[in-house]
């Protein structure tokens, strides 16, 4: 994570700790890199000045602090202490080293199918006890989530909904960030689980392209895209596509839910890690291809099939269908192909007119009958001319 040294109006001390770089920025606050007297390295937020006299984000911020005690799990950074009471709020966790999702995509591009896939169930894993407890993040994206030694880790629960609170917006204002925001939200309609997924769906798409599923563009953009527009994911590895496209659906109740996510990206991590295939359906245009092809084969065979003349084969050789034209006659088998078993007092390879097949052509054997008399004859008269010269 990217630091920067403190400016002249940071504070120094907050509470038992002492700060020592800036680790961000946001709407509600700064963060800081502090320390207590035993040298526990912690992430401090403080509530900006000119918020602190604003009630409705002192209720924010003390809902971030509620929701961040209320959960338990691995996948999210441990709280230490907190002070609401202060002239400015602040709270702080356990600090968490590493690089953000953000940061890590834009330096090395896309992240490879079972990275994205294993970094999906760790954090899909986490959101099964955020949401137990009762909270929905409602800002899931690439730069708040930090990938530490230890996994993928979720922070800022600033705008975080906690069951039984009353929303902070006004009707039909968006809160969160353009492009991994869900539909419901943009609309100001309730937040629930499935909001969550959602996001998931498009920080993992994100994760594997290296680009947002739903472009760039203003912020009136992007909404109307998340609300109407379908993601574009050309860029997501077939293992991953269905499932992501999935968590990205328009309707909460088309998603799956976090524990289902979880399960299925965790196969989809040890199937990628082995390098063994994901089946899939064929794609449209694969179905496409494969009817163009029947469908010239059909044509081809049927030509195949016509006498030289150009007259189509009789209904016993057609069959029912272009298969049963080319489909071999019954006889022992050479090499793994049919061969036709031959008659008594035939040669093999004869050509049988009992079959249906036309008699040879009349004239073309009598051109034959006529070049082999005279033929015969010119051999006959060079033989009779040279036993005249040896008399």
């Amino acid at each position: 994570m990217a630091m920067m040294r403190l400016r002249r109006e940071d504070p120094r001390i907050v509470g038992s700790f002492r700060l020592h770089r800036r680790l961000g920025a946001g709407g509600m606050g700064v963060v800081y890199l502090g320390s207590d007297r035993r040298g526990q390295r912690v992430a401090l937020k403080v509530i900006r000045p000119d918020l602190a006299e604003d009630q409705e984000f002192r209720s924010r911020f003390a809902r971030e602090v509620s929701a961040a005690r209320r959960i338990r799990g691995g996948c999210t950074a441990r709280l230490v202490a907190a002070d609401l009471e202060a002239e400015r709020p602040w709270f702080a966790t356990q600090y968490v080293p590493g690089p953000s999702l953000h940061d890590r995509v834009a330096e090395e591009g896309g992240l490879r199918a079972a990275d994205v896939a294993s970094i999906g169930a760790a954090l899909s894993e986490g959101l099964v006890a955020v949401h137990e407890a009762g909270v929905v993040h409602r800002d899931l994206k690439p730069s708040n989530i930090l990938l530490s030694p230890k996994g993928p880790r979720i922070i800022d629960f600033g705008i975080a909904w906690a069951t039984g609170a009353s929303t902070l917006t006004h009707v039909g204002t968006a809160v969160g960030s353009p492009g991994f925001l869900a539909p419901e939200q943009v609309r100001g309609a309730a937040v629930t689980p499935a909001t969550d997924v959602f996001s998931l769906g498009a920080t993992l798409a994100y994760a594997a392209m290296g680009d947002s599923p739903f472009g760039h563009g203003s912020s009136e953009v992007m909404l109307y895209r998340v609300v109407h527009e379908e993601p574009q994911l050309n860029g997501v590895p077939d293992a991953l596509a269905p499932l992501v496209r999935a968590c990205l659906a328009k309707d909460p109740e088309d998603r799956p839910s976090t524990l289902q996510l979880s399960m299925r990206l965790k196969e989809i991590a040890a199937r990628e890690a082995q390098g063994l295939p994901v089946s899939r359906p064929p794609s449209q245009r694969e179905r496409a291809e494969e009817r163009h092809t029947n469908r010239l084969t059909e044509r081809y065979t049927e030509r195949d099939t016509r006498g030289r003349d150009g007259e189509r084969p009789t209904e016993r050789e057609r069959g029912r269908g272009p298969a049963a034209a080319v489909r071999p006659s019954a006889g022992p088998r050479t090499g793994g192909a049919r061969v036709p078993a031959s008659r008594p007092g035939t040669r093999p390879g004869a050509r049988s007119t009992s079959t249906g097949r036309r008699p040879a052509n009349p004239r073309l054997l009598r051109q034959r009958l006529f070049v082999f008399v005279v033929v015969t004859l010119i051999v006959a008269l060079g033989i009779a001319a040279a036993q005249a010269l040896q008399g």
